[in-house]
């Protein structure tokens, strides 16, 4: 099936009474009309002489997924213990369903859904189903939500899907520290680079470091890492550098999470910030670095390039930044 097409699904129900007949209809209509499903329902192709028999054999073969819709009487015929002749469409449709199930169960279990409607009992569900040890779906009500496990059974999108594994550890107790610099780097403005860096007298060897390579080029600097949602904590002491050539100038550095600051500090020659952030799940770690007082971009702060009196560019750095 081409997967803009919709898939396939079989109603298959027993006309216990007009009351629960016309509940089936509704939830077929709902399915058909709001989700977008192609319903195959026999209420709708009952206006002309049909063979229901040759009709449920080539719809049944033709559908992707089968709705079986819980009901005493549904049961009864399902297990042979109904009159032959009552409700022979019914006897006849669940024969064919159990020798799916028999053919392949796997296959069978997953394209066979037992349907619990509202005002339904899970012990109408056929045996055959297990309806205690295998998934069935009770619908609440006709919605959206009521039927959202339901359509994540045909469609194979969970509501909660699995996230990607992150880096195994061997067993360690304490999560082992990753340095930022070895992260991919996602883009970077010009004049950002790895390397070394001192900061307040202290030497760290792999710090990610804002030193413009043109005087005039006063403006922020950043880079972007991906995190892939695998890490929990980031740590680094951010700073103007030791040899900077302003060395009373006030920096500012700031660490923003998938496009949410979480953290900034002016910096200065001799007060140094340390950053201690939890960063569990996120994605998008983008770290900045500037001069405060630059005028803001409409087009955001990696727009900016502006020269401030004297020309003298930040000099700044995240001295370590480690991610673990």
């Amino acid at each position: 099936m081409p997967e803009h097409d919709a898939p396939w699904v079989f109603v298959s129900y027993s006309h216990d009474t007009p009351e629960h007949k016309d509940q089936v209809r509704r939830f077929a209509t709902f399915l058909r009309s709001r989700i977008g499903l192609e319903v195959i329902l026999d209420q709708w192709h009952d206006n002309f002489r049909t063979d229901w028999s040759l009709w449920a054999t080539r719809n049944l073969k033709a559908a992707d997924y089968v709705l079986v819709v819980a009901s005493p009487l549904y049961r009864a015929r399902a297990e042979g213990d109904a009159p032959p002749d009552e409700g022979r469409g019914a006897q006849f449709e669940t024969a064919i369903i159990r020798n799916k199930l028999t053919k392949d169960i796997e296959d069978g279990t997953r394209r066979v859904l037992p349907v619990v409607l509202p005002g339904g009992s899970i012990d109408d569900i056929p045996e055959f189903l297990n309806p205690y040890s295998t998934t069935r779906y009770e619908i609440v009500e006709f919605t959206d939500d009521g039927v959202a496990d339901l359509l994540s059974a045909i469609t194979g999108q969970g509501q909660y899907p699995m996230p990607e594994r992150g880096t195994w550890l061997g067993g360690a107790c304490e999560p082992a520290e990753v340095a930022a610099e070895e992260l991919p780097w996602l883009c970077a403005s010009k004049g950002v680079r790895r390397g070394a860096a001192s900061i307040d007298g202290v030497q760290y060897e792999h710090s990610i470091v804002l030193r413009p390579t043109t005087p005039t080029a006063a403006g922020p600097g950043f880079v972007e890492l991906d995190l892939g949602g695998h890490y929990q904590r980031f740590t680094t002491v951010a700073g103007v550098l030791d040899d900077a050539t302003d060395a009373f100038q006030v920096g500012r550095v700031r660490v923003v999470l998938d496009g949410t600051p979480r953290s900034e500090h002016d910096v200065a020659a001799g007060k140094p910030a340390t950053i201690d952030l939890d960063v569990s799940g996120a994605r998008l770690l983008r770290l900045e670095m500037s001069r405060p007082g630059v005028t803001a971009s409409p087009f955001g702060s990696a727009a900016v390039v502006v020269t401030r009196r004297g020309g003298r560019p930040p000099e700044l750095a995240f001295g370590d930044p480690t991610v673990s």
